[in-house]
């Protein structure tokens, strides 16, 4: 199971800039080559990977991707409709 974790990253000069290095097991994970995109947030800062065509997830994806959400899908479970819980 993929657990989410903090990692500090340090900002460095790169330039007149600043900048943060990746992790490569993390870029590797992600699928990030070399563009990524920023979404800013009034407390966070998202980095996403530029998808250029839609990619879709493997079955093991979308599974830690479920998990990760956490969502309640009992409303969804067709067996509390069919009845059998009343007999």
């Amino acid at each position: 199971m993929y657990v989410m974790k903090a990692i500090e990253l340090k900002v460095t000069r790169i330039g007149n800039s600043r900048g943060v290095r990746l992790p490569a097991p993390l870029l590797r994970r992600h699928h990030i080559t070399d563009t990524l995109i920023l979404v800013e947030h009034p407390d966070e800062i998202v980095l996403r990977p530029k998808r250029t065509k839609k990619q879709k997830l493997s079955w093991e994806e979308t599974a830690k991707a479920m998990a990760f959400a956490k969502e309640d899908w009992s409303g969804w479970d067709c067996t509390l409709a069919d009845g059998l819980n009343e007999l």
